[in-house]
C-alpha cells in the first residue's frame, strides 16, 4: 500500500547540533530522542523489535513535545519517530501512522519552517512522495519537490537533504540529477556527534549509487 518509507524523516535526519536554541536542557531530551531512533533504525536488525522500539521511542517523544509546547523541535522529532514507525507497521497502519506523522510535521513546520536546517520541509517531502497519491492517499509529487527545494535552500550542503532529494529525483526517473545530489550528500562533513546516524545514512547513499549504476 505505501512505499517503504526510510524516515528520516529522518532520516530524514537533520543535525541535532544546528538546533542551537535558548534551551540546553530541551535540545538534551531531543538529543536523546534522535540518538535512540538511530540506534533502533541501524543497529536492531529485526523488523517487529524495531516497531515495538519505535512505539516507545514515540510515547517519549510525545512526553518532550507536551512538556515544550509551542517549540518545534520536540515536534519534529516526534514526527520523525512516527514516519519510522510507518515504515516498520503492518501494511493496515501504515497509512494512518504516515497522515500521523504528516500533520505532527506539520505543526513544527508551522512554528519554524526553518527548523533543524530545513528539517521539516525534508521530512514533509519524504512523505508526500513516498506515500501513495489520490485517492489512496494524501501523496503529491508536486508538494515533495517543493518541500525538498525549501530545505536545500535552508542547507544545501546537508547529507539528508540531498540524500532525500536525491532519492526523490530517481523515483521520478530523473536519474543524472539524482546522482549529482547523492553525490553532495557524500561530500557532507562527518558528524561525529551522531555517529551511527552518520555510518548508517552514508551506507544507503552508496547503495543507492549502485542501484542507480545498475539500472536500477
Amino acid at each position: 500500500m505505501i512505499r517503504p518509507l526510510l524516515a528520516a524523516v529522518a532520516a530524514f535526519v537533520v543535525a541535532v547540533p544546528a538546533l542551537a536554541s535558548t534551551d540546553p536542557v530541551m535540545d538534551a531530551a531531543v538529543k536523546r530522542i534522535n540518538d535512540q531512533w538511530a540506534h533502533i533504525r541501524y543497529e536492531v536488525p529485526n523488523r517487529d523489535d524495531q516497531y515495538r522500539q519505535l512505539a516507545a521511542l514515540e510515547t517519549r517523544a510525545a512526553q518532550v513535545v507536551a512538556r515544550y509546547p509551542g517549540h518545534a523541535e520536540p515536534l519534529l522529532w516526534e514526527g520523525i519517530v512516527v514516519s519510522e514507525e510507518a515504515a516498520r507497521a503492518s501494511v493496515f497502519k501504515q497509512l494512518g501512522l504516515a497522515t500521523r506523522a504528516r500533520d505532527i510535521l506539520g505543526k513544527a513546520y508551522a512554528i519554524d519552517p526553518n527548523v533543524a536546517d530545513g528539517g521539516a520541509a525534508m521530512s514533509l517531502g519524504v512523505l508526500y512522495y513516498r506515500v501513495p497519491g489520490f485517492p489512496i492517499g494524501f501523496g503529491n509529487t508536486k508538494r515533495a519537490r517543493t518541500f525538498f527545494q525549501q530545505a536545500l535552500v535552508q542547507d544545501p550542503k546537508g547529507m539528508d537533504n540531498n540524500f532525500f532529494y536525491g532519492d526523490f529525483l530517481n523515483s521520478t526517473g530523473e536519474k543524472a540529477r539524482a546522482k549529482d545530489f547523492l553525490h553532495r550528500a557524500l561530500n557532507a562533513p562527518v558528524d561525529r556527534s551522531r555517529p551511527v546516524w552518520d555510518a548508517g545514512r552514508r551506507a544507503e547513499i552508496r547503495d543507492l549509487l549502485a542501484k542507480i549504476d545498475h539500472g536500477g
